[in-house]
Parts: C-alpha cells; sequence; structure tokens
C-alpha cells in the first residue's frame, strides 16, 4: 500500500485546466454500471456522436486489428471490440476532445503513441502471464500519460523538458518537479479519479514512474500491468524511434522477472513485435 496526500496533490493541480467528465461518458458508465450492460445500448450512445462515432471506426478498421473487410457499422465495433475495450477507447476519445488548445508538443502524436502503448500492451498480454485482463493493460497503455497534456498545455517551455530528459537520460518526473512543483504522473492520477477509471488503474498511473515499485517480486495484478506497461512502452520506443524507454536499461531484468520471461523469451517476444508492427505500416 502507500499513502496519498490527496489535499496536498489537489492544491498543485487546482492550477491546471483538468477536464471536466462529459456527459456522454457518464451515460457510458452508467450502461457498463449495469449487471448486463445492453450492447445496443452502446452502440446507440456512440452512434449518437458523429466524432465518437468516426474515431472508434477509425481504430476498428486500423492494421492492428487485421479485419478481413471495412467494419462500417458501430453495433458490429462493439462486439468485436468488446464492452470494456469500447468504454476504453470511449473514455480516451473524449479525453482527447476534451484537451484542445496550443501545447508546446504535437498532442496528436502524443496520442498516437498512447494508443501504439495501449496496442503493445493487448499484444504483450496475449502473449504472457493471463493474470491481468487484457483490458486493463489496454486502459493502462491508454491513460498512463494523460498527464502530459496538461503540463503541455499549461508550459511553454514543457517540451524542452522532455528533450531535456531524453538527452540526459535523467527521469521526466524528477525535471518536472524541479521546474513546475508537480509531474504528469500526478496530473494523470487526477484526471483518471475525476474520470472515473478504476482505483487499481489510478493508482497505477502515479506510480508508472516509481523504480522502487519493482524492488520486491511479489506477482500481484499491479506488478504485473506495470511490467507489461514498461515493457510495451519500451517496444514502441524501439520500433518508431529506434531508441530505448528512458528507464529501461535500470529495470529490464526486474521487468522480466516479473513476468517470468528469460532474455531469449524477451527477445523472441521483442521480433514478434517488429514483425508484426511492419505488416501494419506496410498495410497503412
Amino acid at each position: 500500500m502507500f499513502d496519498i496526500d490527496e489535499k496536498k496533490m489537489a492544491a498543485v493541480v487546482s492550477s491546471f485546466q483538468v477536464p471536466v467528465k462529459p456527459e456522454a461518458l457518464q451515460d457510458m458508465q452508467d450502461i457498463m454500471d449495469q449487471p448486463e450492460p445492453d450492447i445496443n445500448l452502446v452502440a446507440e450512445l456512440i452512434s449518437s456522436d458523429i466524432g465518437l462515432s468516426a474515431a472508434i471506426l477509425k481504430i476498428i478498421n486500423s492494421p492492428y486489428y487485421g479485419m478481413s473487410r471495412t467494419i462500417s457499422e458501430i453495433k458490429q465495433a462493439v462486439m468485436i471490440l468488446g464492452l470494456q475495450t469500447i468504454n476504453s477507447l470511449v473514455t480516451a476519445t473524449l479525453l482527447k476532445a476534451s484537451m484542445q488548445g496550443k501545447a508546446s508538443i504535437s498532442l496528436e502524436r502524443f496520442w498516437d503513441d498512447s494508443l501504439d502503448v495501449a496496442n503493445a500492451m493487448l499484444f504483450i498480454g496475449n502473449k504472457v502471464k493471463d493474470k491481468v485482463p487484457v483490458d486493463m493493460l489496454y486502459t493502462i497503455g491508454l491513460f498512463h500519460n494523460c498527464g502530459i497534456p496538461l503540463l503541455a498545455l499549461k508550459y511553454e517551455n514543457y517540451k524542452e523538458i522532455l528533450i531535456e530528459a531524453n538527452n540526459t537520460g535523467c527521469n521526466s518526473i524528477a525535471l518536472e518537479e524541479k521546474n513546475y512543483n508537480t509531474n504528469h504522473a500526478v496530473l494523470g492520477y487526477f484526471v483518471a479519479t475525476s474520470w472515473h477509471l478504476p482505483k487499481e488503474i489510478c493508482h497505477i498511473i502515479l506510480q508508472h514512474h516509481d523504480k522502487k515499485f519493482f524492488d520486491t517480486i511479489l506477482g500481484t495484478e499491479a506488478q504485473i500491468a506495470l511490467a507489461t506497461l514498461k515493457i510495451a512502452e519500451n517496444l514502441v520506443e524501439r520500433v518508431k524511434r529506434h531508441s530505448l524507454s528512458p528507464d529501461w536499461e535500470d529495470l529490464e531484468s526486474k521487468v522480466l522477472d516479473v513476468l517470468g520471461l528469460s532474455v531469449v523469451d524477451f527477445t523472441d517476444l521483442e521480433d514478434d513485435f517488429f514483425d508484426v508492427y511492419a505488416q501494419l505500416s506496410d498495410d497503412i
């Protein structure tokens, strides 16, 4: 367990424009809270919003899902992706739409990377341990860095902070704290809680740069999920920018231990992911 000084965090976060949860998301969560969520109601809700419908269809028809034909009906998309994944995608799409304005980084690139990490989480989750639901992994992949747009929208020099972190190998969290007295993990935690993501996912967002999380191998759901995230981040960084994620070298052996992977196992996993990504790139 860990302690969260909610009042202290709230005082810092109050100067940021944390987006208000939209009514459409509340309607979606009301449906999902039912003992047996109605797929028809979910499809109707998404179909009533042109932007949301277009975003969901764009995702289901992306090369990641390898559809043999174009999916044009929302209900069919919901049935293929599953309610939990659709819920995560709806939340991410609405969050993306709510974070608009002049930012010091490309928000489009940020959300593209988040989606790639989420899909990498699914890829890994389907190949290694089955102790964590893949829809939970997908949600973590989408939202783990959701505090970054808040910093980019508020601070004109935030891109320079990220560049410095990348060039020096320094943890961006430390540089954010030094310059802004907060960091994207804290901001992401507040976004996730205010948008009522599951509590366990909110906690992982808050701790996703805490290297001490792997000091003792416990094999808990949270530890497995976070280890999967670290691999997913590194795979995406390798395949898209031919570099390592900032904390990979420090955490590689611990992450592999958590997931019960040998170096050979990981190399095979990495090769498989690169092959899939190459096929996707050829299809785009």
